[in-house]
């Protein structure tokens, strides 16, 4: 289009706007509708010409006014895509005032005006006078007809179409699925006039639209009041009734009329009823008085909606006839219109006084689960859609509970179209938390373009605060400004209709979609609007009761404006309103915490119920934890809601603050009409402990829903359904669920019509609720008494819980009989029997005190397996004998249950304790106790699942075994027998006799002997068991006390290996610990060792299976014993460990000790401290040859000892540690021994600590170092660590280090010092902490130090090192007497360090004249100003410094002498021609410092190696040292961290970078780069082909820069390192990147965390991986299993890897894998991953294949004790592995003892973390006691490796 021709005038205009419209009629005709509700779009049209009909329908909008045709202009303006010229044409003509009065073209003034005004409504003559009564009945009759039709064909065409506004869904204007309808019954109080909503609904019966009006009833008025929350469709149901109606269905009745009382709020002049139907409504053509007698005749077929008559307010004077309130209660009353029928819509609460009491109620509870999934499929029509957002309602509850309102369920199916196209799936639960971000994101949906004004939109809650501030939802053209109005109808935000006030009086109203749609923008404007003040702000935030309260002067409309301002007031919703308040956050960000703070202030307030339901639905919305854990725990112990409707949405919404509260809650629900899908909304609630519904509206629905909660809430004790209409269907489900609660107490069900059938249902449940005292029926109350439990059962976490089948045989309920001192006698048992046999299952019968004698007592044993007696027999003080004792036991040995029989004649004793049945006991214990029996019988104890005859103190000899093991022999073939024979007469003639009788027995576990008056001889002769019982393993014996006990391989540990545990699948694994070869161990103590004895025992073990422990405890231990002893060792080649413990020895047993190092080959180990704990280790006889270790501390050694066992130790061929601390030794000890040391062949350590050694040792080391060719390192430490140490190596070791700490020198020890120095020649590198040198002595130290060749290091950490200068430190170093080749100077650290090169070589002339005046002889300095001193310094450096190749200086301040260092460090750089490497970390340098090391740097043309990181210099200051780079084309590694680069020094930088080809590492760490700053850098990195490594992390660099970046990778063929974590790297961008990565073929190192990579970069990073990668990060990456998967399938099998990082991805259902070997992994870091128990399977697995593994993470993982099991299982195959860190997962005391048990195989692990896990604090200490390498605390205190591994 021409712009001059739209010039011409408005002509023109009006023909470029009809051509632009003509092009989208849809369009306009929805337009036409917004702005003429009441229009008819007459079909007629349609034969029109499309321009003719396009000028017909803007004449209409024409007509309306300035307000109307404004409104519509800039609609056409915001909405069509209207040419720029146009458009300012169109808004300057049109759009204002101005514009309205200019002349239409000829075709709008030819128009007739019947075509004007099409429609049916049409102006007539006031109703209020009647027409003369000579009508005929027949013409009454037609012109009754005729109305009747009228208003069906009104109807009609009201709700026959429908238009789609633009960019929304057909289904928005559509669908429709009818709410749950319930009837309810309410006492109206005819005198206080009002319905305080205690509704009683009843549970199970819908009511569907056709069942609203009963026809049956004929007489009377009939009135429907349909009650329901704002949002649950009142006013769409009134307007489906009159679609229906007009599509036929309603065909009961021949009129419907629908009034709105927010309309009917308008008129204020009086009314009949005739006047409301026909001038409010729609009028007859003709004879009004005909129509209004027809319908008066026919009343019964007329219906009259009345919606809103919550919002009607009160007449503002006497009730006379024309108030609205009054013809509406004439009608409910039946004197207007007798017989019609009238509906009214209503929010709960408090209603008017005309409501008749026997009006019908029903309730609308919203939406349900499958009318939630009706709506949607409704409303989506392409079939991915609908199962994207039903997929999107099933993962996110809080959208889902939020559905259960219809309105919010259209608005979040609105916002699920326009978000799932776009988004990820799951993408709702971030984008749609809360009712308020669903409202924000349907405001943001509804704008046509993406693009949101936010001057309109506040200006339009501007609008809506007025209106709710006034009570007003009717807005007029004149209210709202015509863009506004655009506004409103562009983005669907306003609707209109047609409002009349009276006959003739029609205009176009205006209101909000919804009225919480106008609380939103109300909310909005309060939050954003600079208008609004903190104070006005907050006066808006209180909480409404549910009562709606009325006055005469305006409505109360403001229900949700507290929850919208809550929900604004969460920091997700600030960008979005500071967004809209031009980017001034800070106000908002002050309005948001002032919203917080008045709630936080009313959490702490005591509050009604209604109260704390709007409190928590706030709290809810603003998303802030430590608002939801106040709230949580303000709220009272005991909750009490009374008599107000609640919905799920409501339920939910406590649930999920209660989520926040760690004390328990009763939550108490009295008369509340509640949705009987209510109780799944308390699904997961473990605060509650009472649960109590009294109200007659619960029924089977109600108690089906309650079902399917009731085992979720783990703390739930007391349940209360009183007074309810439960039935027996009902029951039934309650009676299911029950059984899953087992820590219920208390269970009523008063006051229900319960049948005796049901009571007897509920009665078979109580077995299954063992904690349960008390159930109440109406007229029947059971009180019970739970069984007895154990502290950790009765303690135990909800994960700890066992299933109904563990549970049964230990926590039924079961009864007792006790029939004690009763005279029963042996005919009496065979009676008890027979009744015993045939009654029920009893917990314990107990018989003691009786006559039953030996043959009671055999009946009651053989008949024990049938008496159903599930824990205890006692038939205690009945006369048995030892005939009987026989006669029992063979009674028993067929009894499968019995789990211990104990009879003790001596104290009359006969009891007998039962298991669970045979079938019933398939697999182990459950886990509970193992943690009862680690608690109380750890380590030693049996477990309770094996069987056990103790036979103690019954007298037994010698003479009754041969029988007695014969009564025995039926009970060994069950095995796990445990036998106990303490306190009997047996004797060393029984122990004999035992002995031979014990093979015939079978496999026993224990066999206790204590107590039986055995001697020594006897008692080691039970050594020779070993090689006759393969059961034996364990002889334990402590002859004074004579506790003599026998045991077999399995423990109390062993509970869990015999099968496989239906908690822990992975438990059978475990048998793989038992494939070791398990050691038998004798452990003999309080014995008398004499030779002959030990004689004796060796002997007897002689013969015994290995591998074998021997440990010995006696009072003291003499030299003949110990030489006896240690004679036999070469005859027992089976032995692997000796120990005596707590025995003491002379002074004679180390040398006894240490010669069996030599004497016995097989000897690896000698340990002893104290001279009261030796212990021997003993490699296998298969390894005869090996290293050797020899410990002797705390053994009294002094110098006269040294010679002898210096002597001793040189005898061993491989004598790898030697420790001989805490001695006597002494300076004139350690010196006799170093002069010994060169004799011993040590390849090891020697440790020489806490031998009260002084500086004179410490100098003598110094001295004999050259006399020691094989130390490679020493240290000494003279302070309170007390340290001597020597570390040696086989060979003779050229370069030593020897480090003295805390010696304290004094001057005399400096020039000794020095003299050792120089004579060590294979010293190389010497450090001095702490030794009391001074700068002084230090200097002297340094000139003093002198050789003839070779490099010599000198690091000396002081505390003055850190206050000294910078030129005092150089000082010192200028006086050494060699040339200095490094210096380093770190302040922090406090250490200077100095390398020197002899001899000093001589300068070459040239370089001399460069640097000194011949003149003035003194050096030529850059600056003048330097002082006399100072200049002499230069020169002293000058000259020592000459062949200087690196300069470190560390944490140092240049500043501190006025720039004098500065200046001092530029004239040095000037001379030093050789400097290789400059450092400057971490200091304080000023700019004129600055500029003076640039000058000096600038010459430093050698340089290959410059770090400046970790500074902060000024941007003046690090230009000038960025141009110093230029020329250096020598430089390899450059590291410029933290170094803040803007735009011109990055380009100076840049610069010089691009001449520097040999540059190898490039570090730019927080140098703040950017994109722009990355392109240039790429650029200049183009030349650099031999760089190899190249640091970027932390520089926000963005898909641009990295995008550049990955240009010039492929031209870097030597890179090996790249580090581009922290940065803004998008999917996009490390895609690009990884094509470039791949081809980087010697890549080693690749680290990309903490970018927001994806998996498809992960896909195109595993297409090719570096085949030469060790090291790969990619932690916090947005990784899914997907890519997880790929790059581990691409690594699997990498030969040189040796790190990987995936932490912080989501790993959840992804398995990785590993099924090649990793030969050189050493580090996993899988840290908060989702990994849970079934990933770690395959994971653990993968471990076995990483040989070399040291380190593997898995913290913040979701492990449980099966990922322990698995973890326990490979941790002895891992032979390298240091550290496992487990934190913050789900590990159990269990699954803790089973990495103890896996460490106890053998593992070099030094620490596995288990902090965070639910493991008590007592546990842990036992469990960190039984293995030390468990570290449960919070800081890593992670021990060092044991001496000698």
């Amino acid at each position: 289009m021409d712009p001059i021709d739209l010039q011409l005038g408005n002509k023109n205009l009006w023909s470029c706007l009809v051509r632009l419209l003509s092009k989208d009629p849809e369009w306009l005709n929805a337009k036409m509708k917004f702005f003429l509700p009441n229009t008819d779009l007459d079909s007629r049209n349609e034969t029109l010409d499309p321009e003719q009909r396009v000028i017909l329908q803007l004449n209409k909008l024409h007509v309306q006014g300035s307000a109307t045709w404004q409104s519509f202009i800039h609609c056409v303006c915001m909405q069509l895509e209207v040419p720029l010229e146009l458009e300012v044409l169109l808004l300057s003509t049109f759009g204002c005032d101005d514009g309205f009065t200019s002349q239409l073209g000829a075709e709008g003034k030819s128009l007739p005006e019947s075509q004007l005004h099409q429609g049916l409504k049409r102006p007539h003559q006031s109703c209020g006078s009647s027409p003369r009564r000579k009508q005929f009945r027949k013409q009454q009759l037609e012109l009754a007809k005729k109305y009747l039709q009228l208003l069906r064909t009104s109807a009609q065409q009201r709700y026959g179409s429908r238009i789609p506004g633009s960019g929304q869904p057909h289904a928005f204007h559509q669908v429709y699925v009818p709410p749950i309808l319930r009837r309810a019954t309410a006492s109206l109080d005819i005198q206080e006039g009002a319905i305080m909503g205690d509704l009683k609904v009843e549970d199970g019966t819908d009511v569907s639209i056709s069942d609203l009006f009963n026809t049956r009833v004929n007489k009377g008025p009939r009135v429907t009041v349909l009650l329901g929350k704002a949002g649950m469709g009142k006013t769409t149901l009134a307007h489906r009734l009159c679609q229906k109606w007009a599509e036929g269905h309603l065909d009961c009745f021949q009129a419907l009329f629908l009034f709105e009382f927010r309309q009917l709020n308008l008129i204020t002049r009086f009314l009949t009823l005739s006047q409301l139907l026909f001038d409010l409504y729609l009028s007859p053509e003709s004879d009004p008085d005909a129509v209004f007698q027809y319908l008066e005749k026919n009343a019964d077929q007329v219906l009259l909606i009345f919606d809103g008559l919550d919002e009607a307010l009160q007449p503002t004077g006497p009730d006379g006839p024309g108030s609205v309130l009054t013809l509406f209660s004439r009608l409910c009353r039946g004197t207007l219109l007798p017989g019609c029928r009238v509906m009214a819509t209503s929010r709960p609460g408090k209603l008017p006084a005309c409501l008749p009491a026997e009006a019908a109620m029903v309730y609308m509870l919203g939406f349900d689960g499958p009318r939630v999934e009706e709506y949607v499929n409704h409303f989506f029509s392409a079939q991915p859609l609908q199962e994207g957002a039903l997929a999107e309602l099933q993962t996110n509850g809080r959208l889902r509970s939020l559905c259960a309102v219809p309105a919010l369920c259209q608005v979040a199916c609105l916002c699920l179209h326009h978000l799932l196209p776009d988004h990820a799936p799951g993408q709702s639960v971030a984008l749609l938390p809360t009712m308020t971000q669903l409202y924000m994101q349907m405001v943001l949906t509804l704008s046509p373009r993406g693009h949101l004004p936010t001057t309109s939109l506040l200006d339009l809650g501007e609008v809506a605060l007025r209106g709710l501030e006034t009570g007003k939802v009717i807005f007029y053209a004149k209210d709202i400004a015509p863009p506004l109005i655009a506004f409103g109808a562009t983005h669907s935000l306003l609707t209109s209709f047609c409002v009349r006030t009276g006959p003739g009086h029609q205009q176009t109203g205006y209101a909000f979609t919804h009225v919480s749609l106008q609380e939103f923008l109300a909310a909005l404007h309060l939050m954003a609007s600079p208008k609004v003040d903190k104070d006005t702000l907050t006066q808006h935030v209180t909480l409404h009761s549910r009562w709606v309260q009325r006055t005469k002067a305006r409505l109360d409309l403001s229900d949700h404006l507290p929850t919208f301002l809550a929900g604004l007031a969460s920091c997700t919703c600030r960008p979005f309103l500071s967004h809209l308040a031009q980017g001034n956050e800070d106000c908002v960000g002050t309005k948001q915490a002032a919203v917080v703070q008045v709630l936080k202030k009313l959490a702490t307030r005591k509050l009604t119920g209604p109260k704390v339901v709007e409190l928590c639905h706030c709290v809810n919305e603003t998303q802030e934890p430590e608002l939801a854990s106040l709230t949580a725990q303000s709220l009272p112990y005991q909750l009490l809601f009374h008599n107000f409707p609640l919905t799920c949405t409501d339920l939910a919404t406590l649930t999920n603050i209660l989520e926040h509260r760690e004390a328990p809650i009763h939550l108490d629900f009295d008369g509340c009409p509640l949705e009987p899908h209510c109780p799944e909304a308390l699904v997961g609630c473990g605060q509650i402990e009472n649960l109590s519904f009294k109200s007659r509206k619960c029924g089977d629905a109600f108690a089906e829903a309650l079902s399917r909660s009731l085992p979720t809430m783990g703390r739930l004790q007391m349940l209360g359904l009183a007074g309810s209409k439960i039935t027996a269907r009902g029951i039934s489900h309650l009676v299911k669920a029950l059984p899953l609660c087992p820590q219920l107490e208390e269970v009523s069900f008063r006051d229900n019509q319960l049948s005796d059938q049901v009571v007897l249902n509920i009665v078979e449940v109580l077995p299954h609720l063992p904690r349960l005292r008390k159930l109440e029926k109406a007229d029947l109350i059971f009180l019970l008494s739970p069984p007895t439990e154990t502290t950790a059962e009765l303690q135990r976490a909800p994960d700890l819980q066992e299933s109904d089948g563990q549970r049964k045989g230990a926590q039924s309920r079961s009864l007792t009989l006790r029939l004690q001192k009763c005279q029963l006698q042996v005919h009496d048992a065979e009676t008890l029997i027979a009744l015993l046999q045939e009654g029920p299952h009893l917990e314990e019968v107990d018989l003691s005190g009786n006559q039953l004698e030996d043959e009671g007592c055999r009946l009651m044993a053989e008949a024990a397996s049938q008496l159903h007696i599930t824990r205890k027999l006692d038939l205690s003080d009945n006369g048995l004998s030892l005939a009987g004792v026989h006669c029992v036991l063979r009674a028993v040995s067929a009894c499968w249950t019995l789990a211990e029989l104990h009879i003790s004649l001596q104290h009359k004793t006969v009891v007998f304790m039962f298991a669970q049945e045979p079938e019933e006991q398939e697999g182990p214990q459950e886990r509970v106790a193992f943690l009862d029996s680690l608690m109380l019988q750890m380590p030693s104890e049996l477990p309770l699942s094996s069987r056990r005859m103790r036979l103690t103190h019954c007298g037994l000899q010698a003479k009754h075994l041969e029988q007695l093991c014969k009564a025995l022999g039926g009970s060994c073939h069950l095995g796990h027998l445990h036998l106990d024979f303490s306190g009997n007469a047996l004797g060393d003639e029984g122990a004999t006799q035992l002995a031979q009788l014990l093979p015939g027995l079978g496999a026993l576990q224990s066999l206790n002997l204590s107590e039986n008056g055995l001697s020594l001889d006897a008692v080691l002769g039970l050594a020779r068991c070993f090689s006759t019982l393969q059961w034996l393993f364990h002889l334990d014996i402590s002859f004074e006390s004579q506790h003599i006990l026998l045991r077999g391989d399995k423990t109390g540990r062993d509970i869990w290996t015999t099968g496989s545990s239906p908690d822990f699948p992975a438990g059978a694994k475990f048998l793989g610990f038992r494939r070791r070869c398990i050691p038998r161990s004798l452990r003999l103590s309080e014995c008398p060792l004499e030779p002959p004895s030990l004689t004796h025992l060796c002997a007897t073990l002689k013969e015994c299976p290995g591998p074998l422990e021997l440990q010995l405890s006696c009072e003291f231990l003499s030299d003949q014993s110990l030489e006896t002893l240690l004679d036999c060792l070469p005859r027992l080649p089976q032995l692997s460990l000796l120990q005596l413990s707590q025995t003491g020895l002379s002074p004679k047993s180390p040398f006894l000790l240490a010669n069996t190092l030599s004497l016995c080959p097989r000897v690896e180990k000698v340990d002893l401290r104290s001279l009261h704990h030796a212990t021997l280790h003993f490699r296998s006889s298969e390894e005869q040859e090996g290293v050797c270790c020899g410990r002797f501390t705390g053994c009294s050694l002094s110098q006269e000892h040294v010679e002898s066992l210096c002597r001793l130790l040189s005898k061993c061929k491989d004598l790898s540690q030697v420790d001989l601390s805490a001695n006597l030794l002494g300076d004139s000890g350690l010196r006799c021994l170093l002069e010994c040391l060169p004799q011993v062949p040590i390849s090891g350590s020697l440790d020489l600590s806490h031998n009260s050694v002084s500086q004179e040792s410490a100098l003598y080391l110094v001295e004999t170092l050259p006399s020691c060719p094989r130390v490679r390192e020493a240290s000494v430490n003279l302070g309170s660590e007390q340290s001597f140490r020597i570390h040696f190596s086989k060979e003779d070791q050229a370069g030593k280090t020897l480090r003295l700490s805390e010696c304290s020198f004094r001057p005399e020890h400096v020039s000794r010092l020095a003299t050792g120095l120089s004579q060590s020649l294979q010293l190389t590198e010497l450090t001095l902490t702490q030794c009391c040198l001074d700068q002084e002595q230090l200097a002297i130290l340094l000139s003093l130090v002198g050789r003839p060749a070779g490099l010599f290091s000198l690091r000396v950490q002081e505390p003055w090192a850190n206050r000294a200068g910078i030129l005092s430190l150089l000082e010192v170093c200028a006086q050494a007497s060699g040339s200095v080749t490094e210096i380093s100077i770190s302040k922090t650290q406090q250490q200077l360090c100095v390398q020197l090169e002899f001899p000093r070589q001589e300068e070459n002339p040239e370089a001399v004249a460069l640097r000194w005046d011949p003149a003035s002889g003194t050096p030529r300095l850059a600056h003048c100003d330097l002082g006399t001193h100072h200049s002499l310094l230069v020169g002293q450096l000058m000259e020592t410094c000459a062949r200087l190749q690196q300069l470190s200086l560390s944490q140092v301040n240049l500043c501190e002498d006025n720039d004098d260092s500065s200046l001092l460090l530029q004239n040095l750089l000037l001379s030093l021609s050789e400097l290789k490497t400059f450092r400057l970390t971490s200091s304080c340098v000023s700019t004129e410092g600055l500029t003076h090391l640039a000058s000096g740097l600038g010459h430093c043309h050698h340089l290959e190696e410059l770090d400046l990181s970790n500074n902060q210099f000024d941007e003046e200051g690090t230009k000038a040292l960025m141009r110093a780079l230029e020329g250096k084309w020598r430089l390899k590694r450059l590291d410029l961290g933290h170094l803040l680069l803007n735009s011109s020094t990055l380009t100076l930088l840049t610069h010089g970078l691009s001449h520097m080809t040999r540059l190898q590492s490039l570090r730019l760490k927080r140098n703040s780069i950017g994109d722009v700053g990355c392109c240039h850098l790429s650029e200049a990195l183009r030349a650099a082909t031999s760089l190899e490594e190249l640091d970027l992390s932390h520089n926000q660099i963005g898909d641009a820069g990295v995008q550049h970046l990955a240009t010039i990778l492929p031209g870097l063929p030597e890179l090996r390192k790249i580090d581009l974590s922290v940065n803004s790297i998008s999917p996009a961008g490390g895609m690009q990147l990884a094509e470039s990565l791949v081809l980087c073929r010697h890549l080693e190192e690749l680290m990309l965390g903490c970018n927001a990579l994806g998996d498809p970069t992960a896909l195109g990073l595993a297409r090719e991986l570096p085949q030469h990668l060790r090291v790969l990060h990619l932690p916090f990456s947005h990784l899914g299993p997907g890519g997880a998967l790929s790059l581990t399938q691409a690594l699997d099998g990498s030969p040189h890897l040796e790190e990987i990082s995936l932490a912080e991805n989501n790993l959840a259902g992804g398995v990785l894998r590993f099924c090649k070997e990793l030969p050189l992994l050493r580090q996993i870091d899988l840290v908060s991953c989702k990994i849970d128990n079934q990933t770690i399977k395959l994971l653990t697995s993968s471990f076995t294949r990483c040989p070399a593994l040291e380190v593997i993470l898995l913290s913040w993982n979701l492990l449980g004790d099966e990922a322990a099991a698995e973890l326990a299982q490979v941790l002895p195959q891992m032979g390298r592995l240091k550290r496992v860190d487990l934190e913050k997962n789900q590990i159990t005391a269990f699954g803790a003892w089973l990495l103890a048990e896996g460490l106890a195989q053998g593992s070099s692990i030094q620490v596995i973390r288990l902090w965070n896990n639910p493991i008590p604090c007592d546990m842990a200490q036992r469990l960190k006691s039984q293995e030390p390498r468990l570290d449960f605390a919070f800081f890593d205190n992670q021990s060092q490796a044991p001496w000698g591994t």
